[in-house]
């Protein structure tokens, strides 16, 4: 059957079944993120051996990976194609009411680490209300692609509520291009019946994938966690061997010779307990034919290095800095050092955000299709901002945005994005200087055409208002 002759119902069962296919490997992730994955290479005849007395010692590189890369994904904001400043309706009106600033952050996380994530769209509950987009899990989401155009011809989000009772009931949504269909059913087990339908003739999916490392020939992503897996399974493996050893070897283990029931008695001749194996515990004996001794201690050296060689591996691998995996040297690095060490994190930070960026556009560009009925020509050229990946001290980015302003390289609205502002900080120190322009009295203008030397009176922010830069004064 053609794709384009299958109904909700159909493609309900067919998204089903290829997510279902897909479930095992994002649980796997999940699970490595968490720092649940199982154990390996352990010979499963000493895992039922030990039963429950071996834990496992989890070294959680892949968080650490997914982790670092995250904390330089923060969105601060989105311009509009020709706009000079980041577009104030999109942030004020449909950014922060769905508390995107949080979870967005979760997107993010879990597209890095499972390979995608999603945004859906929907509008919301009045007219007044501004559309709704939410972040969801790829657990809990599947989309599929056209093969020609990339876009998204469908998409279903399947989860489970727990009734008061204990029972539970499972729902399910599809999203087509021109309407919305829910089901629901009581068991696992049980046939899906449609329960509501929403025509809202879009003429697009309103599911966006935010896709992590795709490839032309697979577009649902990679996650981060690929290469470093193996590498954390054989730390974990080390790490609970070392922890083995230092309970059964690291302490010099004792023997005894020639020992008698009677040892084993105290004066009154009252049994006590076996000599005790706990280190510290003093061995002692009246009988002259008793001999101690104990073995050579282990040397757990060897697990050190070993763990030290995987963490460079790591490092190579994920672009993180050998200081963010604890490999420390004696003497502490420069700060050229220091930068010379991320450079492969932030470029692979700024990938994930040109990556990712237009994703989010995607997104937003559908909530305005959902809100106001059209997308406006400029919005096709939205510009998602980033924060800095790189981390310069404040001071350092300052002074250089400084030089660049005063140079007249860069006007001083970017300087303020350079520097991190977000739109609604940005909008509220244009309003304080606009209020200083207002407060400017008659005097200050006839000094700034009469002054000696042209310099203007007034505070700071009164004079950049009318020179339109940061400097203190202007050629008379």
């Amino acid at each position: 059957m053609a794709l384009s002759d299958l109904d909700a119902a159909g493609w309900l069962q067919r998204l089903a079944q290829a997510h279902d296919r897909q479930m095992t490997q994002l649980q796997l992730w999940d699970a490595y993120y968490e720092g649940r994955q199982p154990l390996s290479y352990m010979a499963p005849e000493l895992l039922m051996e030990m039963d429950d007395r071996l834990r496992q010692v989890v070294v959680c590189w892949p968080q650490l990976v997914v982790d670092a890369l995250d904390e330089r994904l923060d969105i601060e904001g989105f311009r509009l194609g020709g706009a000079e400043r980041a577009d104030r309706d999109l942030w004020e009106n449909i950014w922060q009411p769905n508390d995107l600033d949080e979870d967005s952050q979760l997107a993010h996380v879990d597209a890095l680490a499972m390979s995608r994530a999603f945004v859906i769209v929907g509008a919301g509950d009045s007219r007044i209300d501004p559309p709704v987009v939410t972040a969801e899990s790829a657990l809990q989401v599947f989309a599929e692609r056209d093969p020609r155009t990339r876009k998204v011809l469908a998409a279903l989000k399947r989860w489970e509520e727990v009734q008061p009772d204990g029972s539970s009931e499972f729902h399910a949504t599809v999203y087509l291009p021109d309407a919305t269909v829910s089901y629901r059913r009581t068991s696992a087990a049980a046939v899906w019946e449609q329960s509501d339908q929403d025509e809202h003739r879009l003429g697009v999916v309103p599911v966006v994938p935010l896709v992590n490392r795709s490839r032309l020939a697979d577009r649902s992503g990679r996650s981060e966690l690929t290469s470093v897996v193996s590498l954390s399974d054989a730390a974990c493996k080390i790490a609970t061997d070392m922890m083995v050893g230092a309970e059964f070897h690291a302490m010099p283990r004792r023997w005894a010779t020639g020992m008698a029931d009677d040892d084993f008695k105290d004066p009154q001749g009252r049994v006590v307990s076996a000599l005790s194996r706990i280190a510290g515990r003093v061995w002692a004996s009246r009988n002259e034919k008793v001999t101690f001794g104990q073995f050579p201690e282990a040397n757990l050296t060897n697990f050190h290095d070993t763990l030290n060689a995987l963490a460079r591996m790591v490092s190579a691998m994920s672009g993180l800095p050998p200081t963010m995996l604890g490999l420390a040297s004696d003497s502490p690095p420069s700060a050229d050092a220091i930068r010379a060490a991320e450079a492969r994190l932030i470029k692979r930070a700024e990938r994930r955000q040109r990556a990712l960026g237009g994703d989010w556009e995607q997104a937003m560009r559908l909530a305005l299709l959902i809100r106001d009925g059209e997308v406006p020509p400029e919005a096709h050229r939205m510009e998602t901002l980033w924060r800095d990946a790189a981390t310069p001290t404040y001071a350092q980015k300052a002074d250089a945005v400084t030089k660049l302003v005063v140079a007249g390289i860069i006007p001083r609205e970017q300087g303020w994005e350079d520097l991190g502002y977000s739109a609604a900080q940005i909008a509220r120190m244009q309003a304080m200087e606009e209020a200083a322009l207002t407060r400017l009295t008659a005097a200050d203008l006839d000094a700034l055409s009469g002054a000696p030397g042209g310099t203007l009176p007034g505070s700071p922010a009164a004079r950049a208002a009318v020179t339109g830069g940061p400097s203190a004064g202007i050629d008379g």
